[in-house]
């Protein structure tokens, strides 16, 4: 019984949500379930340069979706700046729906998608602590955004 409760902890612990923000003035529901960035243990996500970082992002739009982008910047004492790299790139080649069957855009609204990608955290990245604001953009709107705050550190 007691060695059943351990592995019940340890998976529990591997799964908990990253610790993401709302953004300002949305309030997206299970936000924190539905963000995982990995390997990323505690606040600030320390993000060591020349290594990737993974993301997955589960979402619902509430419109149909004919094209999806990510939307990646920093904020640099005041300063949006883009997150060089990823900010931009289309996501549709990296969705898929529940049951885990790819499902390149267009998106149906009311239909729960899962977009998963891993971008390099490049070495001209200076060391800084940042607040990251990620959204996945259709030409019209956010389809989901989060905040979180990030420490780009040395690869040690």
């Amino acid at each position: 019984m007691f060695s059943k409760s351990v592995v019940v902890c340890c998976l529990l612990a591997l799964s908990a949500a990253t610790d993401v923000l709302q953004c300002p003035g949305k309030n997206t529901e299970n936000l924190k379930e539905n963000v995982q960035l990995s390997p990323c243990k505690k606040s600030p996500c320390k993000l060591k340069k020349g290594t990737d970082q993974h993301i997955t992002i589960t979402f619902t739009p509430n419109e149909d979706v004919a094209e999806l982008n990510n939307h990646v910047v920093a904020d640099v004492f005041g300063v949006s700046l883009p997150f060089v790299g990823v900010d931009g790139n289309s996501v549709c080649d990296k969705i898929s729906t529940a049951d885990g069957q790819k499902a390149p855009c267009p998106l149906k609204a009311g239909v729960k998608y899962t977009y998963k990608d891993t971008f390099p955290i490049l070495d001209f990245y200076p060391n800084i602590e940042v607040k990251v604001h990620w959204a996945l953009m259709s030409p019209k709107s956010e389809i989901i955004c989060f905040e979180t705050p990030v420490k780009i550190v040395s690869k040690k």
